[in-house]
């Protein structure tokens, strides 16, 4: 579910996990416990995808299975893998290698840095199209790159934009064109980044990311209930399952 490559004092996480990428509980917990280590290891880490796909987000095959207390304990662990990225010792790139919508952009919002490769792409929150209710600290996150009012209509609309326009609105920081220059250039930021003096840069991150710890203690419990209500309300339930059928329709026409 996930290839571990070093790059000398860098570690990239390169998600694996075919067809899409989608965050289904193992792969949450392998990513979290990955990123620790990393932090232990290493000096910086790459959060990456496979070509044309970063992450397809929640896996909704596998999460409408789960109960109440089911949901419960994989949205903890979810917001445990996004505070371990966002409040990191050491930096972190999401090399964003393709699609990115829901949960995959989530992630790459509390990177130090998100490069996108160019494409035929979209990334984004589209939470309100399935009925969910995004937490107050992701929405913070967002806002944090693109400013309060694009954040609030991209929220509320649900909206997916391309490379070029996540670029204008400071959703990702550079483009590349494919894969191999996305991960390059990933790489390459880190190194330069590593070049800098390591205590002023070290403590200059710290400084600047502090808000992340603030906002994730005072929203962990209240995120959490909010995703389980949401989650299991009649709206969001009957979205889910035209996703779910649609992706079973999918499946037996590729059989």
């Amino acid at each position: 579910m996930l290839e571990i490559i070093n790059h000398r004092k860098i570690r990239e996480l390169r998600l694996a996990r075919p067809p899409v990428n989608a965050l289904n509980p193992g792969l949450v917990k392998l990513l979290t416990r990955s990123m620790q280590e990393a932090e232990l290891e290493c000096e910086a880490a790459i959060i990456s995808g496979s070509e044309g796909l970063f992450s397809a987000g929640l896996d909704v095959l596998e999460l409408m299975q789960l109960d109440h207390d089911g949901i419960a304990e994989f949205w903890k662990s979810f917001f445990e893998l996004l505070e371990t990225v966002a409040c990191s010792s050491i930096p972190v790139v999401a090399a964003i290698t393709g699609h990115s919508p829901a949960g995959g952009a989530v992630v790459a919002l509390f990177c130090d840095y998100r490069v996108m490769s160019r494409g035929d792409y979209l990334i984004g929150l589209n939470e309100t199209r399935v009925g969910l209710v995004v937490p107050v600290v992701l929405q913070s996150a967002l806002a944090r790159l693109v400013g309060a009012r694009t954040a609030e209509l991209m929220v509320v609309t649900g909206a997916m934009i391309d490379p070029e326009k996540a670029l204008d609105t400071g959703f990702v920081d550079a483009l590349e064109t494919g894969y191999t220059d996305t991960l390059s250039h990933a790489l390459t930021w880190c190194e330069e980044l590593l070049n800098l003096p390591r205590h002023s840069m070290l403590g200059n991150r710290a400084n600047a990311r502090a808000i992340f710890r603030k906002e994730f203690g005072e929203s962990k419990i209240l995120g959490v209930e909010s995703f389980v209500e949401s989650w299991f309300s009649d709206a969001t339930q009957t979205v889910m399952q035209s996703l779910l059928d649609q992706l079973k329709n999918k499946k037996s026409d590729q059989d």
